[in-house]
């Protein structure tokens, strides 16, 4: 199973993108708005500039108190992990798993193509073992 299937099957396809100097603010409303967990960060809308999580803003705000007040460029991840829309399904969640992230943007050739989530890999992952478990359950209740 791929990425490509993955992303076929969401509800919400389009990527959510945030610029690097819109204010954290923004950021929470989109968020919020679109009930997300994270948002890449994007000067054009398509390149992938960084991204930024839930995660990001807690940990900033932790440290520094004053991070509603800055701009997404100061809190984002900007060396970001990206899959392929080839990509096998496992090998990566087992990259989300050890890198502890949970979502990472699908890029094709230098362009954001979708973000996935741990959450939607484990539903398909569960959605296709289901599958396979009721081909088995029928052929064997078929002799």
């Amino acid at each position: 199973m791929r990425i490509s299937d993955v992303l076929q099957s969401k509800s919400l396809k389009d990527v959510v993108t945030i610029r690097p100097d819109a204010g954290v603010r923004e950021l929470l409303a989109a968020l919020a708005e679109h009930n997300i967990g994270a948002v890449v960060v994007s000067g054009d809308g398509t390149t992938l500039d960084g991204i930024v999580s839930e995660r990001d803003v807690v940990r900033t705000l932790h440290h520094d108190g004053t991070v509603i007040n800055n701009v997404v460029s100061a809190i984002m991840t900007s060396d970001v992990r990206t899959c392929s829309p080839e990509d096998d399904l496992d090998e990566v969640l087992q990259v989300m798993t050890e890198g502890r992230f949970r979502h990472i943007p699908a890029a094709s050739e230098g362009r954001v193509v979708g973000i996935v989530s741990i959450g939607d890999l484990v539903k398909h992952k569960i959605d296709q073992l289901e599958f396979e478990r009721d081909q088995l359950d029928s052929y064997v209740h078929q002799s």
